[in-house]
């Protein structure tokens, strides 16, 4: 046997005309309630709900809502006198300078060590350069004078105006003095700031001072950064403290006192 509905009232919709559109249905909370069950005694019983949640009572509102100050809230015994640590800015530590190895060079007139360069009984803190450059230059005269010995003895024995022993001793003397100049010196420039430039000169072959001239300008940027980053963390940690800014009120009082 089925069970008998709760009486309700059904209430049609209602159409309405708008500026925008041209039909729009009503809402249904305009209205009165669509289906409201009829007043009774008391409650239907409803079928798997328990009588727990059906009897819990209302939670109360929270204090935002109904204007009750919020509880102060409990700080332990032991961090009651405690300061707060102040959030800012730390620097950190610079990292360690770097230790460089001992390279000399290969007739032991330079030496790039931990410190300083030195060259030909000079030393040259790291610090103390700006930089180091390398440049291979070659002798224009002996250069010159080999390449003229070398042809004007090669045009004798060719013209017949001079002898076989004669010409070929000639021709040897120039080669030598032609290789002599081609082969050279390497000059070396030191720059230093606010000072002139130091240059030295070594022989021998241009590519492994270049390689040492490299090794040398490394370093230098490296002691030169790690000064920078001393530097700064001073700054940062012995900076002076600014005074609060005075409010135009106090500066008033203090011009009519």
């Amino acid at each position: 046997m089925k069970a008998p509905l709760t009486p309700g009232t059904i209430v049609p919709p209602r159409w309405t005309r708008t500026s925008t559109v041209g039909g729009a249905f009503l809402a249904m909370s305009d209205a009165p309630h669509s289906f409201s069950p009829a007043p009774t005694g008391a409650a239907p019983d409803t079928p798997g709900i328990p009588e727990q949640q059906k009897a819990a009572p209302a939670k109360p509102l929270p204090s935002a809502v109904t204007g009750t100050p919020m509880p102060a809230a409990s700080v332990p015994e032991g961090y009651a006198n405690e300061p707060i640590p102040e959030l800012g800015f730390r620097p950190l530590l610079p990292p360690p300078p770097e230790v460089f190895a001992l390279v000399r060079s290969e007739d032991g007139r330079l030496s790039l060590t931990n410190d300083a360069l030195e060259i030909q009984g000079q030393t040259f803190g790291w610090r103390e350069l700006a930089g180091v450059d390398v440049q291979p230059v070659r002798w224009l005269l002996w250069f010159l004078l080999g390449g003229f010995t070398l042809a004007g003895f090669m045009l004798g024995f060719l013209q017949n105006w001079l002898h076989t022993g004669s010409a070929a001793l000639g021709i040897a003397s120039g080669a030598l003095l032609l290789a002599w100049g081609m082969r050279g010196t390497n000059r070396w420039r030191l720059h230093r700031p606010g000072r002139e430039a130091a240059y030295f000169a070594f022989s021998g072959a241009a590519q492994s001072w270049q390689q040492l001239a490299t090794e040398a300008n490394r370093r230098i940027r490296q002691r030169h950064d790690e000064a920078a980053a001393d530097a700064a963390y001073w700054l940062a940690t012995n900076a002076p403290v600014a005074a609060p800014p005075t409010s135009p009120s106090g500066q008033d009082s203090a011009l009519t006192h």
